[in-house]
């Protein structure tokens, strides 16, 4: 995912706990091998270690937040000086007192496919991801409080893209088509009255 504030800086999540980000100016073919380093190194501090997660979706918010999605695990929310200097080797490396707090969204279910992960709204006011169980979720981005629920698909929702311009969203997952969503009113909508039986089935 390119940072579109920084546009030659990059973020890559695999098949690891990290997500890094590199700087395409000093990638080069002939180049010594610290060239290669990242220049920012994000990951929550209790899954420093973890042997059984890794990343499936990265998406940069306008103002260079760094959005990251595990599987069988949660979404974090990273800022750019929330990132190690280093790559830390252990959980031991890095003190958790002086990480900085990242915002968590939960609720969701990451676990069958490879889900992505993105923004939406005029100033990326909102977090949006699918889920195994077929819903979209949208959470507030600064509170991390869900806000809205959606069944996008019959099985599982995997990817969310936001119009550049407009509110109008493109979903996809399991099914063989592409929906798109877009408001047609003004008042907020409650979540689902079976919010709860949703979030239930998935823990």
């Amino acid at each position: 995912m390119i940072d579109s504030r920084i546009p030659y800086y990059f973020a890559v999540g695999g098949s690891d706990e990290y997500a890094r980000v590199y700087d395409i100016r000093k990638c080069h073919w002939a180049a010594s091998k610290d060239s290669d380093q990242p220049v920012n190194t994000f990951c929550p501090h209790h899954l420093i270690g973890s042997k059984n997660v890794h990343i499936t979706g990265l998406a940069y918010s306008k103002s260079s937040e760094l959005l990251v999605s595990y599987n069988d695990d949660l979404i974090y929310l990273f800022e750019k000086n929330s990132s190690f200097d280093s790559l830390p080797s252990s959980a031991a490396c890095e003190d958790p007192k002086n990480l900085q707090e990242t915002r968590v969204y939960s609720g969701h279910r990451n676990a069958k496919t490879v889900k992505g992960v993105n923004f939406f709204g005029p100033d990326d006011e909102y977090v949006l991801s699918g889920s195994d169980c077929g819903h979209i979720f949208i959470w507030s981005k600064k509170e991390a409080k869900l806000v809205r629920l959606m069944v996008g698909d019959r099985h599982v929702v995997n990817q969310l893209e936001g119009h550049p311009h407009i509110p109008f969203l493109a979903t996809c997952g399991i099914e063989k088509n592409v929906k798109i969503w877009t408001p047609l009113g003004s008042d907020t909508p409650p979540l689902p009255s079976n919010v709860k039986e949703v979030l239930y089935a998935l823990s």
